[in-house]
């Protein structure tokens, strides 16, 4: 058991926690973020759109968010798109990942109905990835779990994603590592080259030097 629990505690170490934020967006506006992701990674959003009141404040009511929805455009690093969707004011998406990589998610609004004047929504965003987005207390009712059996349930998960991450930072590192080396390569050879270059040009001066003494008879 206290194996168990140090392990709970070295996951929990490893594994970044989850941020939120807010920002102001305006009709037609596209804001988009990068998040990197390994493969095969769940990836969740949470988000809520508030309408402006009439004096210019934001309202936390869910009101402020009835009226008005958000258009979720997830694009891989190779560019496919793994989600296009339009969602209500308020709620939550999730997609997979297939690519390892930097993956932009874009935001925008679907609806013109409150930006008269040139108004603008505020949106909040919280992106989870890997098993920080499961909602343990869901999957307990649901599966019928114990509270130590969620727990477990819980540690595998994070164990997954820590592979996952792993998994993802080795094959960076390759990709690092052979950029550094096709760099030492080039820049090897190009020393070589200026080398070879002064060699020639010191080869060519002499012979022009000596050509010059020759034809003054001072040799």
């Amino acid at each position: 058991m206290l194996r168990l629990w140090c392990l709970a505690g070295l996951v929990a170490a490893v594994l970044p926690s989850a941020s939120g934020l807010y920002f102001h967006i305006k009709e037609g506006e596209v804001k988009c973020f990068i998040e990197e992701v390994p493969d095969e990674t769940m990836v969740t959003g949470s988000y809520r759109v508030q309408k402006p009141n009439p004096d210019g404040s934001f309202g936390d009511s869910d009101e402020n968010s009835q009226g008005i929805g958000i258009h979720v455009k997830v694009k891989d690093p190779t560019g496919d798109i793994v989600m296009d969707k339009d969602y209500a004011g308020k709620g939550r998406f999730v997609f997979n990942t297939h690519e390892a990589g930097e993956h932009q998610v874009c935001l925008s609004t679907n609806s013109t109905r409150w930006f008269s004047g040139g108004g603008h929504v505020r949106v909040h965003l919280a992106i989870k990835v890997g098993e920080a987005g499961n909602d343990y207390d869901t999957i307990q009712k649901k599966e019928q779990l114990t509270q130590m059996e969620t727990r477990l349930y819980q540690l595998l998960a994070q164990v997954r994603q820590i592979a996952n991450e792993q998994a993802y930072q080795r094959t960076r590192e390759a990709t690092f590592r052979q950029i550094s080396e096709s760099t030492n390569v080039r820049v090897l050879w190009w020393s070589i080259a200026q080398a070879g270059i002064l060699i020639i040009i010191a080869a060519l001066q002499l012979r022009h030097l000596r050509g010059f003494f020759e034809a003054k008879k001072l040799v």
